[in-house]
């Protein structure tokens, strides 16, 4: 395995990782919170947190598999090289567990809170369900030859798609509703620091090494931050360009009413 050959880079990788870690878990709580204090999840796309589930899952199967399994390891090294570093660093394993926990229970408040007669699409149930039958049938595939490094890349692959697909839902409701209302900006702003430092901490690793194979090699977390910064910036459109908050302006008072308030205040004074 291969070891680094600055410091200061390695220094900076692990910030970047840690950063990318805090702001991605932090972003869950934003809307937890939101919908803790309206005790509502009008305005949440469901779909999108369904969707949201199952790339969280996937991704934390892939991470803490690659992580941890010295028999993956071997055959990520025999694929790639002995002399390359593992593309899974302990805040992406660290990170992934969070996010299930964190969105498990974002979906226990779409149960209790109010829903405005939104329900989850059969689209989106229809696609979850697909997309876990693929996985057990590619299990029992990779069973025989014990081909363990493919089978993560067949749950990378699903968490690139789903976060590819998961945000689609929660952009439409908010074009149709013409509105941000009840959906977290404060999720998108860190979820885009999250997503900038990810891929700056890819690149670090990549200068230090001299090598871009873990772009490759990791090609879902490589899009994963792609992806996300992507959709962040849509989402930062639309909640301060297009579909700005708008706040109630006073009505404007009357001079003749003006002057019997304060004729009023000064009586009461007195």
């Amino acid at each position: 395995m291969a070891e680094w050959n600055s410091i200061p880079l390695e220094i900076t990788y692990e910030v970047l990782g840690w950063i990318a870690f805090f702001a991605w878990s932090i972003s869950f709580y934003p809307q937890v919170i939101l919908n803790f204090r309206r005790k509502s999840v009008v305005g949440l796309n469901f779909d999108f947190v369904v969707l949201n589930l199952t790339k969280h899952s996937s991704y934390l199967i892939y991470n803490a598999t690659l992580y941890f399994s010295s028999a993956v390891q071997k055959q990520y090294f025999e694929k790639y090289g002995f002399g390359e570093m593992i593309p899974v660093a302990a805040n992406d394993v660290a990170f992934s567990t969070h996010a299930v926990i964190l969105t498990a229970i974002t979906l226990l408040q779409i149960a209790i809170y109010e829903r405005g007669g939104q329900t989850v699409s059969k689209i989106s149930l229809g696609i979850v369900s697909v997309v876990w039958l693929a996985a057990g049938v590619c299990f029992f595939i990779a069973l025989p030859n014990h081909s363990w490094l493919w089978l993560i890349g067949v749950f990378n692959s699903i968490q690139v798609f789903m976060t590819l697909i998961k945000y689609i839902p929660q952009a439409f409701m908010n074009f149709n509703r013409k509105s941000t209302d009840g959906f977290s900006i404060g999720n998108i702003l860190l979820d885009f620091l999250g997503g900038v430092a990810n891929y700056a901490q890819m690149a670090v690793q990549s200068i230090d090494q001299n090598s871009w194979v873990n772009f490759y090699g990791n090609i879902g977390k490589t899009l994963l931050s792609l992806i996300s910064i992507f959709f962040d910036l849509l989402f930062m459109v639309q909640h301060y360009l297009l579909y700005p908050e708008r706040r109630p302006v006073p009505p404007k008072i009357s001079k003749e009413k003006e002057a019997l308030i304060n004729e009023k205040e000064s009586e009461e004074n007195v």
